[in-house]
């Protein structure tokens, strides 16, 4: 079994060894080779100390800010290579990071400390593949499997539970029953991790491509740091056009649209208003009458609170807000949505209504896809005859009033609105003339 192993990291490890030290490549890097993946990062390991590993490296410039915890970086060719001693950890009383760590010369301990056996295996072209763990086996039969006592890897670091679930869904894996059980049961760990932490690993964990399943098989994992889930769980919707609960139809959505963070997430969040909306009519039919309202407002409450970025807040709230508008090819409804969203934000809005449609029952749906087509082929339409659907598209604009003699800029900004609204609405051309007329119109009978 034989890994390629970057010219600059190769370097790093035959100088390492040359002065009577081991070094390995270890971890992730190790792990994504043997899927025939290419490893983004290059982690190095050694028996080396620190001072051992400045010594080789004297000369070249080094980055020392974790040489407490016995990494170095080495910087060759504009890139900085980490290279950590083999370590133990000491004991993890904030469930994130060990209060110490104690340096040892045998590989085999340092890969004892790790998370799971696909991530406890180390290579070097002299000794090939070392793996005490049978990590090479677990990740020949897909299952994802904690090094040792999975009760102690998960109370250590409890930001390993969303790492698991993280690698079961990027690389489908299987998570070993007691592995599993074990995530369960220690589940309210992540209660003290960090908020950004959560929101790294949860927004890669939604990307993979077994986060269906993982969704509702751990979906009380999930709702310690997302509460708002929960109600969602056993919500049932009596209505022709679904056929599972609110969740599981969630959960569908979030595996129909492609892996962006952005996507998922608003699939995730879209319909988490809907318990607060539920209404039952006389039939026994579920009615969820403005239910985008609730969930664009919980939705901008959970991503403030996982503190992620505004932008991406802003877009995710504007999508679920508009997610359930029904587009026919109604070109006046379409600029009116794309002047209050934007192009970008439209055509995700329709990767979104996409997603919602094959999450639902087949009720209606080819009539629904159809809709959805004419609203594509309409947008696409307005795209590419450039059709005014914003004020910058206006013929006229605020210059052009103060010379008609409007000169209030409120008012102004009024009338720019009325204008475009006509313009939208097809009662007027957007052609100068025809704008100033209408304008002094406006000014003269409503200001």
């Amino acid at each position: 079994m034989e890994i390629t192993i970057p010219k600059n990291v190769n370097y790093i490890i035959n100088k390492l060894e040359s002065n009577g030290c081991e070094a390995f490549v270890v971890g992730g890097c190790v792990r994504d080779s043997l899927l025939e993946i290419e490893p983004k990062d290059w982690d190095i390991t050694t028996s080396a100390k620190s001072d051992e590993i400045k010594r080789c490296f004297e000369g070249f410039q080094l980055v020392t800010i974790g040489e407490k915890h016995g990494t170095v970086g080495v910087v060759i060719d504009d890139e900085t290579y980490e290279i950590t001693t083999y370590r133990i950890d000491g004991e993890y009383c904030d469930s994130r990071h060990p209060d110490n760590v104690t340096f040892t010369d045998r590989i085999e301990l340092d890969l004892s400390r790790r998370d799971f056996t696909v991530n406890a295996m180390a290579y070097n072209d002299k000794r090939g593949l070392i793996d005490p763990f049978n990590g090479a086996t677990d990740l020949k039969y897909k299952a994802l499997r904690c090094v040792g006592n999975a009760d102690v890897r998960f109370s250590e670091d409890a930001l390993r539970i969303l790492r698991a679930l993280r690698f079961a869904s990027m690389y489908s894996f299987s998570i070993e029953n007691k592995t599993s059980a074990s995530i369960l049961k220690n589940k309210l760990g992540l209660s003290k991790i960090s908020v950004e932490r959560i929101s790294s690993e949860f927004l890669k964990f939604l990307c993979g491509d077994n986060v269906n399943f993982l969704l509702r098989r751990y979906r009380d994992v999930i709702a310690v740091f997302l509460p708002e889930i929960v109600a969602t769980f056993d919500c049932e919707q009596n209505t022709p056009h679904h056929n599972r609960t609110v969740w599981k139809h969630t959960t569908a959505a979030v595996a129909a649209i492609e892996p962006e963070p952005l996507l998922r997430t608003v699939m995730l969040l879209h319909d988490i208003g809907k318990p607060l909306a539920l209404r039952t009519d006389r039939n026994g039919r579920d009615h969820f009458k403005g239910h985008n309202h609730f969930s664009a407002v919980l939705a901008k409450n959970v991503l403030e609170r996982l503190k992620l970025p505004a932008k991406f807040i802003e877009d995710a709230v504007t999508l679920i807000e508009y997610h359930d508008v029904r587009f026919t090819d109604n070109k006046k409804q379409i600029k009116h949505v794309l002047n209050s969203i934007g192009e970008d934000n439209f055509r995700k809005l329709i990767k979104v209504q996409y997603a919602d449609i094959a999450a639902q029952s087949r009720y209606k749906r080819e009539s629904k896809l159809y809709n959805m087509r004419l609203c594509e082929k309409t947008f696409d339409e307005i795209i590419r005859n450039g059709e005014c659907y914003t004020l910058c598209d206006l013929k006229i604009n605020g210059s052009d009033l103060i010379h008609l003699n409007i000169t209030d800029g409120k008012i102004i900004g009024r009338i720019l609105r009325l204008l475009l609204d006509n313009v939208i609405d097809e009662e007027i051309t957007n052609e100068s003339v025809t704008l100033r007329k209408r304008a002094l119109e406006i000014y003269n009978t409503e200001f």
